[in-house]
């Protein structure tokens, strides 16, 4: 007798409610990811949560695509993989890390705020060469360039922020 076709539900919670199990293959579709980038993320340490069938096949929650998404988001905002790897072993170690991971998330959203002023900033200098520019196309002569003899000066950061 065939031996009988895997579950889609492969793991249980401590209530033993059925978890219901994405492959790899769905997991890529459901979040627009390869599978290699997917694999490469577990290999990083930035999936938590990632069970294995008893065929040995990778097993993901419906949370991984939310956790995927994060984790695309964090890198959009600047965060090192050595920081996404720093939370999610946080993540990993439960509850009793609650105020390190806010903690942490804080500190970056801090850093986000200074890399908006900065972006700001350069789009500010943007909007006036611009305009600038289009003066000087309008009236065919060249316009004085605003503040030229004070212009602002950048924010300084320290390497790695």
């Amino acid at each position: 007798m065939p031996a009988p076709a895997p579950s889609p539900v492969s793991t249980t919670t401590a209530t033993t409610r059925p978890t219901p199990s994405l492959s790899i293959g769905v997991l890529a579709k459901s979040t627009g990811r390869s599978v290699h980038t997917i694999r490469w993320y577990e290999a990083q340490g930035l999936m938590p949560g990632v069970v294995r069938d008893a065929a040995g096949r990778r097993r993901y929650t419906p949370q991984h695509v939310n956790w995927l998404d994060l984790m695309a988001r964090l890198r959009l905002t600047g965060m090192s993989i050595a920081k996404m790897r720093r939370y999610a072993a946080l993540v990993r170690q439960g509850r009793a890390t609650l105020a390190e991971r806010r903690a942490l998330l804080q500190a970056h959203r801090e850093e986000v705020l200074a890399r908006i002023a900065d972006w700001q900033q350069a789009l500010e200098l943007l909007d006036d060469k611009i305009g600038f520019y289009g003066n000087w196309l309008k009236d065919g002569t060249r316009p004085d360039w605003p503040n030229a003899a004070t212009p602002k000066p950048m924010r300084s950061r320290s390497p790695g922020a």
